[in-house]
């Protein structure tokens, strides 16, 4: 009996770590939606604006020797200032275009931004230390990352406040009908510029946050843009233009990932965490493309 328990114990703390690891993996892919709901493109340049965030943080704090939430805010002020550039120098000249070159845009955006980052912050790994807890806490018997417990309420509360600001804010609704029909929300007064601004801002922000927590996990690295790809099954599962659907597709992929790993890894040589989320993702392109929450497009003809 006694086996028993410490069997589920041991299966309980792997989904809970795996659980909570999709909170991380479902911050990077708020980024995505955000982008996404607002312009109907997808941002390939969201994982170099979260390493950029994360850089941007570090180096501030130790270039001026500031407390971090003064290099916090100076960190949002320069996010901001970066979505001012990307839509005075690129989304601005290429309004009305095809989804696919705006898609190529925030290649060219991603490959500027990495190299930019490296040239103003070096290429070194930055440690990354604000405070947040680096220990485990006990419950019952079920060991849970404390790091890993606030990156899941720092992502439920994200969670929320995204979801009132899209649904019960005038830039909320705005930002939907750019998403429909560009030409449309230009022709009631809608500036397509400001929105973009704001949109590529708060997604800036999203990403600031997911970089301090995967920067405090991990350690500030340009490898930690790679973290950016882990995103793609998420938002596949979640669906692209739901702000749940990302939470939930992260925890799905996250818990999904850890049990395999745990139980089916020994059968297969190991290593199923690497390519789990993305045979998972390619299960759902096939039987329901759109997502779990995402809108089913029809297209008449």
């Amino acid at each position: 009996m006694e086996f028993f328990n410490d069997d589920v114990l041991f299966f309980l703390e792997v989904l809970f770590s795996g659980l909570l690891t999709g909170t991380l993996y479902s911050l990077v892919a708020l980024g995505f939606v955000l982008i996404f709901k607002a312009s109907g493109v997808f941002n390939f340049a969201q994982g170099a604006m979260m390493l950029f965030a994360a850089l941007s943080l570090v180096g501030i704090q130790e270039m001026l020797g500031v407390h971090w939430t003064i290099a916090f805010v100076l960190t949002v002020a320069v996010m901001v200032l970066l979505a001012w550039c990307v839509e005075k120098f690129v989304l601005g000249k290429l309004v009305n275009q095809e989804p696919i070159i705006l898609f190529m845009a925030t290649i060219g955006i991603t490959f500027f931004i990495d190299g930019f980052g490296q040239t103003i912050w070096g290429s070194d790994i930055k440690t990354l230390d604000i405070g947040l807890p680096n220990g485990s806490i006990d419950f019952g018997g079920i060991f849970i990352d404390e790091l890993e417990l606030v990156a899941g309420l720092t992502a439920g509360a994200m969670v929320l406040a995204l979801a009132i600001f899209f649904n019960k804010t005038r830039i909320g609704r705005a930002l939907r009908a750019v998403a429909d029909d560009h030409q449309a929300a230009m022709s009631v007064g809608i500036s397509l510029r400001n929105i973009w601004i704001i949109v590529w801002s708060v997604a800036g922000l999203v990403g600031l946050v997911a970089g301090i927590m995967w920067g405090s996990k991990l350690g500030v690295q340009f490898s930690l843009s790679l973290i950016a790809l882990k995103a793609l099954p998420v938002l596949m599962l979640g669906g692209f233009t739901s702000i749940p659907g990302a939470i939930l597709g992260g925890l799905i992929i996250g818990a999904g990932e850890k049990l395999a790993e745990i139980y089916l890894g020994p059968f297969v040589g190991g290593a199923i965490e690497n390519w789990f989320a993305y045979m998972l993702a390619l299960v759902f392109l096939l039987f329901r493309p759109q997502g779990l929450f995402g809108e089913k497009i029809i297209e008449r003809v």
